[in-house]
């Protein structure tokens, strides 16, 4: 562990210092909403994983924080009143509205607590599944097949949309829901967090399927917010940053390196140096 964080700071020094070039006209707004150990919100300190990445990034750009909920953010994103929309997966919604810069690569799975129901290997065995109850965090988004299964899912009364992944965990932890789909390091980082669903830890069952592949996570920068300089500026900072594994080093330093296997990994084409990819 205390090699990982000398390996995050000397990261972010030289990070520090190979962007400061990077130029915004004006403060970056961020909204945010707690997301695991990737975006943690306790009153008016904001930390986690991307926090963090954003202000070691520095150089003269600036990030003006907001905390809404998870589909507020999302909404903002669209509607060109947020500039950034961190951590998101790529999708075909979001390429509408924003540029994507890929960061770690992730991978949403089926999850629930331990039981002896027979596994489920794909998004048509959870919808042949009519008596398993789904819950998801609103605002989420893990491509094409992923809105597909909400549309079926809502047709079948099957479906809750929560506001966030704590949400989502006391469902499960009361009976009110069976299963949910998220990458696991989200749900693991919210347990590890909340003492109220501390004790499922050790309970959940993990479930890749093969609807959702490893695909990329990142930034999204908005097209409609952002003017073509500020763009091109955050643009080189992120991919800067996705290049040298920094990201992939605080997921390491913050969450316990079970909670990852599975779930987030660094990017193929990270920096020389950076672990290998499973």
């Amino acid at each position: 562990m205390c090699r990982t964080r000398v390996l995050v700071f000397f990261c972010s020094a030289w990070l520090a210092c190979s962007l400061a070039a990077a130029q915004c006209s004006r403060a970056i707004k961020v909204p945010l909403a707690p997301i695991g150990l990737s975006v943690t919100i306790n009153e008016t300190n904001i930390g986690g994983v991307y926090p963090e990445l954003l202000r070691s990034l520095g150089g003269s750009c600036s990030f003006d924080f907001q905390v809404v909920p998870r589909a507020r953010m999302e909404a903002l994103f669209e509607s060109g009143q947020a500039d950034l929309l961190i951590p998101a997966s790529r999708s075909p919604r979001r390429d509408e509205f924003g540029v994507f810069v890929p960061l770690i690569q992730a991978r949403a799975t089926l999850i629930s607590l331990n039981s002896e129901r027979p596994p489920l290997r794909s998004v048509q065995d959870l919808l042949a599944q009519r008596d398993l109850r789904v819950a998801l965090v609103r605002g989420f988004d893990y491509g094409s097949v992923y809105q597909t299964m909400i549309q079926e899912l809502r047709q079948q009364g099957r479906l809750s949309l929560e506001v966030d992944a704590l949400s989502v965990a006391r469902m499960l932890d009361a009976g009110m829901a069976d299963v949910t789909v998220m990458a696991p390091s989200i749900l693991t980082g919210t347990l590890v967090t909340e003492s109220r669903v501390r004790h499922l830890l050790g309970r959940l069952r993990i479930e890749p399927i093969e609807d959702f592949p490893w695909s990329d996570s990142g930034v999204y920068l908005s097209k409609r917010a952002l003017n073509e300089a500020d763009r091109a500026a955050l643009t080189a900072l992120f991919e800067r940053a996705g290049r040298s594994g920094v990201t992939w080093r605080s997921f390491q330093q913050h969450y316990p390196a079970s909670s990852l296997d599975g779930s987030i990994r660094p990017r193929r084409s990270g920096a020389p140096g950076d672990p290998a990819s499973p």
